[in-house]
This record gives C-alpha cells, structure tokens and sequence, in this order.
C-alpha cells in the first residue's frame, strides 16, 4: 500500500476519533448513531496509523506531500 494521507489529515482524524470517542463514553451520544460513531472512530484510528484511506484510493485522493 502507498501512503495517500499527509500529518494534518492523520491529526484530524485522531481528533474525530477522540471526539467520537468521548461522546460515545460520556453518554452523550447512545444507540445504533453512537456504535456507528465509534465504528467511524476506530476506522479513522486505523487509517491514520497505516497512513492510507481506500477512499482515498479509489476515488485518486492524495493528501501525503511529495517527496524528492
């Protein structure tokens, strides 16, 4: 897999995970829309330490600067 994700799209993604997270734990957010939330969440963790998103893939997204 080729990284397709820069550091500010990581970094956002683990805030999102983090606030899914909390409100998911703090009760704020229940049923069937807060598992989805935390799916969602964990998702974006997973992503975010691979450094690639499918989505990204398929749709020919590429946030991860150029190297020289």
């Amino acid at each position: 897999m080729k990284k397709n994700m820069g550091s500010t799209d990581k970094i956002i993604r683990f805030i999102l995970a983090a606030v899914f997270g909390f409100l998911y734990f703090s009760g704020t957010v229940t049923g069937t829309f807060g598992i989805i939330l935390l799916v969602l969440g964990g998702v974006f963790v997973l992503t975010s330490l691979i450094s690639f998103c499918p989505l990204y893939a398929i749709v020919g997204m590429n946030t991860c600067p150029v190297k020289n």
